[in-house]
């Protein structure tokens, strides 16, 4: 007797023991893997990758409840909150908003979807949280990145990125793209590449944001028929926006605004003078003439690495042939990323000098000797002289002090200072 009910409480003991586990454990554990399986796409090819399913009370903690306070940014997607956790870190936290997913198996479809496309040069996704209600939450919960979108740098109060930056910029984001295209299957169309979409790691390599438009892509050179227009105007290519028909070089289209405003720093549409010039119109007359400096930002020129103009300029026409009317004969994302790797990398042989305009204007080799000759016969005269002749041409040296002056363009005002003093020489 005694025997036997010492087993009986083992026993018990074994059985409540096993229950704890198996509720707070396994069940879990199932439940997320339901959750992230679900149905598998018919068009998507599927791999299981490890995602973390976040708790919402998790979420709430690390948001200060969704706080403004913690609020990124916002858009027609949902609200972007910077969450703090005790093992994840600084994360950032997406919160759809109620209209943005028509079932929780579209939810589901885009976590898969998002779950694998991993790229350097697109925003990563770590985890996800939903409730099973059709309007119940949505979120996705992704890697944070420390410097913010690329559209702080061209248009807001963000230090001014220097000319080798932008074009790494215009690299890593024409990379990542490329992979939406050509390095998944079937590839993937982002439907709304912009600035703001742009984000910018620890060391500004690029990170293609691409949360709730992507959209997979008939395979091969097919088109597909969207029923809804979805972009930026201004980004939008007017093809797709007149025929519905959509491709990869919609993408394309939205992209090749990008450098531009990476040169120029000026927004897509200018409505300051009442004009709405696009930018593209703005900047195509001084392009095809090969005068990169009329549109050049202002701020490359403050700066003390030299600006290299033959790689600006090189941006600047590939972008044009970006946004041509007829999309087949823009190039494709791989060629994009090769013309901009070459723009940087085969400029080495190019010399650069301030023009007496404060441009910076390449030297030839056939210029170099002459230019080195004056340089040299400019250097060797006596400083403390008023009247100089250099090769037989007289100077006269005057000095001017300004204590303060200001610039009512935005682009010159890098160019102020409260005490500045300039020696120049007058024939």
């Amino acid at each position: 007797m005694l025997l036997e009910f010492i087993a009986s409480i083992l026993t018990t003991m074994v059985v409540a023991l096993l229950y704890c586990l198996f509720r707070r454990k396994i069940i879990p554990f199932l439940k997320q893997r339901k959750n992230l399986e679900g149905k598998e796409h018919k068009s998507f090819e599927y791999d299981k990758i490890s995602l973390k399913y976040f708790d919402f009370k998790e979420l709430e903690r690390a948001t200060k409840n969704f706080s403004q306070d913690y609020l990124l940014g916002s858009g027609a997607f949902g609200n972007v909150y910077k969450g703090t956790f005790d093992l994840d870190g600084t994360l950032a936290i997406k919160r759809a908003h109620s209209e943005s997913f028509s079932s929780v198996e579209e939810f589901r479809n885009e976590v898969r979807l998002l779950s694998a496309v991993r790229h350097i040069n697109l925003i990563g996704l770590v985890g996800y949280y939903e409730e099973p209600e059709r309007n119940g939450a949505k979120i996705l919960v992704y890697e944070y990145v420390p410097n913010g979108s690329l559209l702080e740098y061209i248009m807001g109060n963000r230090t001014s990125l220097t000319w080798r930056q932008r074009l790494n910029i215009a690299m890593g984001a024409a990379r990542g793209i490329a992979y939406l295209h050509e390095g998944v299957k079937p590839s993937i169309i982002h439907r709304d590449i912009k600035p703001s979409n742009i984000l910018l790691g620890e060391s500004f390599e690029a990170k293609v944001s691409y949360f709730g438009l992507v959209r997979s892509r008939p395979i091969g050179d097919q088109s597909h028929v969207s029923s809804q227009i979805k972009g930026t105007p201004g980004y939008l290519d007017p093809t797709y926006f007149s025929s519905f028909h959509l491709t990869k070089f919609s993408d394309i289209y939205s992209f090749g605004i990008i450098p531009l405003q990476l040169v120029s720093a000026r927004p897509v549409v200018d409505c300051t003078e009442n004009q709405n010039q696009h930018i593209i119109d703005w900047a195509r007359p001084s392009l095809e003439k090969g005068r990169v400096e009329e549109i050049m930002d202002a701020n490359l020129l403050c700066q003390s690495e030299p600006c290299n103009m033959k790689a600006m300029l090189k941006m600047g026409q590939l972008a044009l042939r970006c946004v041509v009317v007829e999309p087949k004969h823009r190039p494709t994302m791989t060629q994009v990323c090769q013309e901009l790797e070459q723009a940087l990398y085969s400029t080495d042989s190019f010399n650069y000098k301030h023009s007496s305009k404060g441009f910076l204007r390449p030297i030839d080799s056939s210029q170099q000797s002459t230019k080195s000759e004056t340089r040299g016969s400019l250097e060797s005269y006596d400083c403390s002289q008023s009247f100089v002749s250099i090769d037989g041409v007289g100077f006269q040296k005057f000095h001017v002090d300004m204590d303060s002056f200001s610039f009512k363009s935005t682009d010159l005002r890098c160019l102020e200072n409260n005490s500045i003093s300039i020696d120049m020489d007058r024939k």
